[in-house]
């Protein structure tokens, strides 16, 4: 098994090159999927989120209400980790079992957005960091109705670049287009995976 660790800022576009790895056949587990997934109504992470949080990082109905707990988080590095630290072994623990059911010859790719963050760049055969330039950054998230002032706080949050790259194994450039970014994959895959996993 070939494990690949994919990161990158916010908006930097790391779903988009899961995507084309998957299209190549990996296994991709999504970081951000399993933080929805354990933290969906009647799971213990919601109600250990609730329990610290309080009742209003629910909606009516019972599920987490994201942008409401968003604001609390991101302009408070304390309350951030409080999350961070109910939600990160949830997601780790359902991320291992993913792993563990993949068959052994598989090429796993876990899409971690917070690797560096979260020291975890040694648990990987690879780690794959996307980058893509501030501005670029700040028109995909704007595309995706954040504020520039949320982007902004959400990136400062994040770690550097510079932080990525010095744990990156291979870096892609994903400040042009989709067909320079599908061939900076084409490449990664011809000579970083191919080889490891024949």
């Amino acid at each position: 098994m070939l494990r690949i660790g994919l990161t990158g800022g916010i908006g930097s576009g790391k779903s988009t090159v899961a995507g084309l790895l998957a299209a190549r056949g990996a296994r991709v587990v999504d970081a951000d999927a399993l933080a929805r997934e354990v933290v969906a109504p009647g799971t213990p992470g919601l109600a250990a989120v609730a329990a610290e949080f309080g009742e209003g990082v629910l909606t009516a109905d019972g599920a987490l209400d994201r942008p409401a707990l968003a604001a609390l988080v991101f302009a408070d590095p304390a309350a951030r980790q409080r999350l961070d630290g109910l939600v990160h072994p949830l997601v780790r623990a359902r991320a291992a079992e993913l792993v563990a059911a993949a068959p052994p010859d598989a090429v796993v790719v876990q899409d971690v957005p917070l690797l560096v963050e979260t020291g975890q760049a040694a648990s990987y055969d690879l780690v794959l960091v996307v980058e893509a330039d501030l501005a670029t950054r700040l028109a995909r998230l704007a595309e995706r109705g954040v504020a520039e002032a949320d982007a902004r706080a959400r990136i400062s949050a994040q770690a550097t670049d510079e932080q990525r790259r010095a744990v990156a194994d291979v870096v892609l450039d994903n400040s042009g287009s989709l067909a320079d970014l599908a061939a900076q994959v084409d490449r990664f895959w011809g000579e970083r995976v191919a080889p490891a996993v024949r």
